[in-house]
């Protein structure tokens, strides 16, 4: 009796499989080309607030009053100077680990639009779009691990989801949240 059930609910599985796979295939490259135009602009979008908020940061610093403040707040807390330069260095690193990680996504997003537009066939270019989901997977690690604060996580939470629409279009597995 099991294995009866087992194989209608297979062969509905692979049904329903196949007609998404079907649906998709049936897209009009102009709907894909609006999927790639959204990621791309979710890239830029979240490139310049990491720029705006890196100016913010180090006007902040260059701030002689602001130093004094910083200072004032160091000795209230009893921290030394050496556990704040070490801080600064993992800042830092998880930093530069996010704006390399931003970077691919970005050279992956711009070979994927130059890849989509010389090709007639929109899935030929499924490879591309792998790159972009894996390139995202990296910012979505150093998201995770980095404290970037509310506006970062929102930025990344709505390109993450452009890009899980895309990858959907194209049948590949999704970011995870």
């Amino acid at each position: 009796m099991i294995r009866m059930l087992r194989f209608p609910a297979a062969a509905i599985m692979l049904s329903f499989l196949s007609g998404s796979l079907h649906a998709q295939m049936n897209l009009a490259k102009a709907e894909v080309a609006n999927h790639i135009r959204t990621v791309e602009d979710g890239v830029d979008e979240f490139r310049k607030y990491l720029e705006r908020r890196g100016d913010n940061a180090r006007e902040a610093g260059a701030n002689p009053q602001a130093q004094q403040a910083a200072q004032g707040r160091r000795a209230r807390r009893g921290t030394s100077t050496s556990t704040t330069e070490s801080r600064k260095v993992a800042a830092t690193q998880k930093k530069d680990e996010l704006d390399s990680a931003l970077d691919d996504l970005n050279q992956s997003t711009n070979r994927l639009r130059r890849k989509f537009d010389a090709t007639d066939k929109w899935i030929e270019t499924k490879v591309q779009v792998e790159r972009v989901v894996d390139d995202g997977r990296r910012i979505n690690t150093a998201v995770a691990r980095g404290n970037y604060g509310s506006e970062v996580a929102r930025l990344w939470s709505v390109l993450r989801k452009e890009i899980n629409d895309l990858a959907r279009v194209y049948g590949v597995t999704p970011l995870g949240v």
